[in-house]
């Protein structure tokens, strides 16, 4: 059930300031609730897992297409999503095997490598894409003008796994500390 809710708060935090005419600036809970599933999913056999993550694919297509053709109102092309979606995918598969063991460490270097791989990625993409002169110079262009975007990924991105990480953390601990004769019991 959390996997659903986290999904669904990412995708109304990519579709709620479009929908509302909003500039957005790529701060969205989408690459720290990857991060999530993956780890939710670690626990599940491997043809469960594959489901579901075809499932979270599904409901994202969805919502870049939206995003592109009535959000934006531009054409949508499939191959413009290609490498956008087997990043999705590959984060998710990624965390599942990084969050077998969910540490501070592990969560900090999640919370880096999701927005970073995806701006180095998604801007090599797009100036492949023929959007920049195909230079070094079209290439430094490309990406230096992505990187109030990729800024505000990596905040929101380390907000998010703060949240759905630390803060079940917190609770734990928390609710063990009211409970000190047990705490006792277990040492």
């Amino acid at each position: 059930m959390s996997v659903m809710i986290v999904l669904l708060l990412a995708v109304l935090s990519r579709v709620v300031p479009v929908a509302l005419h909003q500039q957005p600036w790529n701060f969205s809970l989408l690459g720290g609730s990857l991060l999530f599933l993956g780890s939710r999913l670690a626990k599940d056999s491997p043809r469960r897992a594959a489901l579901k993550i075809a499932g979270v694919l599904a409901v994202l297509m969805v919502t870049d297409y939206w995003l592109t053709a009535f959000g934006y109102g531009y054409a949508f092309h499939i191959s413009s999503y290609l490498v956008t979606w087997a990043w999705y995918a590959g984060v998710i598969v990624l965390s599942m095997e990084l969050f077998r063991k969910v540490t501070g460490l592990r969560v900090a270097a999640g919370a880096i490598a999701t927005p970073t791989s995806f701006f180095l990625i998604s801007n090599f993409a797009v100036w492949m894409g023929g959007m920049y002169a195909h230079s070094l110079a079209g290439l430094a262009q490309c990406f230096t003008l992505a990187i109030p975007f990729y800024r505000n990924d990596v905040v929101s991105t380390a907000l998010t796994v703060t949240a759905l990480f630390g803060l079940p953390a917190v609770a734990t601990r928390l609710a063990d500390s009211f409970h000190p004769a047990d705490n006792d019991l277990a040492a």
